[in-house]
């Protein structure tokens, strides 16, 4: 069984590991932007600040507008 691990980036976006589909509402399917090297993502990084231009992939807008995260509490 292959695990996928979300991890929220400290004011930043979330760093999502293993194998996902972005899908949306009206069902069509994402790619995820393609790495520097023009290689496929290994990794999807979503936005979580809502100033991406590449929604729901971060830009890195978040560095830009201040974004300030909430306190992460221990379920």
């Amino acid at each position: 069984m292959t695990h996928v691990t979300i991890t929220p980036k400290s004011n930043g976006p979330l760093i999502i590991e293993g194998p996902v589909r972005i899908v949306t509402p009206d069902g069509r399917e994402l790619t995820p932007p393609a790495r520097k090297d023009g290689k496929p993502s290994e990794v999807v990084v979503l936005c979580r600040c809502g100033g991406s231009a590449t929604k729901p992939f971060c830009d890195g807008t978040h560095k830009r507008n201040g974004f300030q995260d909430g306190q992460v509490t221990p379920g």
